[in-house]
């Protein structure tokens, strides 16, 4: 973004540095066919100017300037951090690996809930409704010996991601995990890889895989908003997600979301 002053002046940039985001340039201006006297007669003037640039970076509220700790570099930094909880490097740390993990179990409840209620609803599967499912009793298992088995392989599996987070790579050296770690090569904290976590080879090079970190925490944003609907949703309705997609698209214009609340407070 340039600025021309005038007709006939050219804008010379002479240098470039930043300041809070934002780009400083020094430009000065030649005023062709006018001569300014100063205390020597004679000689003409060229006067400078400092233009400042804004980058055309993205936040959460145009115009807002991000706080100074969320510098962009973070994938989905938009800036948003209006109670400073990131100021702290250590916590700021922390809480990006924390949403990592709720994003992608977001993304999972998401997809594991819209399914099953899919194959309830068509009778493709007798199916109990997503919020009722755990209390189910299952023939092959008792609830008692299930809750172990989650409690004993979820602990391990949190207990590694937790010692990678603390030591950065530990979990891959050799010895670290009965010779399965080339098998559940991390590439970097909170990005597991390895052919059974990343059996696609998606974003390999992971220190540039920018476009896939920016597209999963996105989506996993968007399926955390999402679970918050479907909680609202099972609350108010006491039905699945499905059916209530359905008695939508029966009366679209008479079966919102504001008739319902209108209706579960009446």
């Amino acid at each position: 973004m340039e600025i021309a002053v005038g007709r006939g002046f050219q804008v010379l940039t002479l240098s470039g540095s930043s300041f809070h985001g934002k780009s400083i340039r020094k430009t000065c201006v030649s005023l062709k066919g006018f001569n300014w006297t100063s205390a020597r007669k004679g000689h003409s003037l060229t006067p400078c100017t400092t233009l400042v640039q804004a980058h055309q970076r993205p936040t959460w509220l145009p115009g807002l300037d991000p706080p100074p700790h969320l510098d962009g570099t973070l994938a989905g930094d938009f800036g948003f951090d209006p109670l400073g909880l990131g100021e702290d490097p250590e916590s700021l740390r922390w809480y990006v690996q924390a949403e990592l993990v709720h994003a992608r179990f977001a993304m999972a409840g998401v997809a594991g809930i819209l399914l099953t209620d899919l194959l309830r609803v068509t009778g493709i599967r007798d199916l109990p409704v997503w919020y009722e499912a755990g209390a189910t009793k299952f023939n092959f298992a008792s609830t008692t010996t299930l809750l172990i088995i989650q409690l004993l392989l979820m602990g391990f599996v949190e207990t590694k991601r937790y010692m990678d987070f603390l030591d950065p790579g530990s979990q891959a050296k050799p010895g670290s995990f009965f010779g399965l770690e080339a098998a559940l090569e991390g590439l970097e904290p909170g990005y597991p890889g390895g052919p059974l976590l990343n059996p696609l080879g998606i974003g390999k090079d992971i220190k540039n895989a920018k476009d896939w970190k920016l597209k999963e925490i996105k989506n996993g944003r968007l399926a955390m908003v999402a679970m918050l609907g479907i909680f609202v949703q099972a609350s108010v309705t006491h039905v699945g997600p499905i059916d209530n997609l359905i008695e939508h698209l029966s009366n679209p214009w008479h079966k919102t979301i504001l008739q319902t609340i209108a209706g579960s407070s009446s």
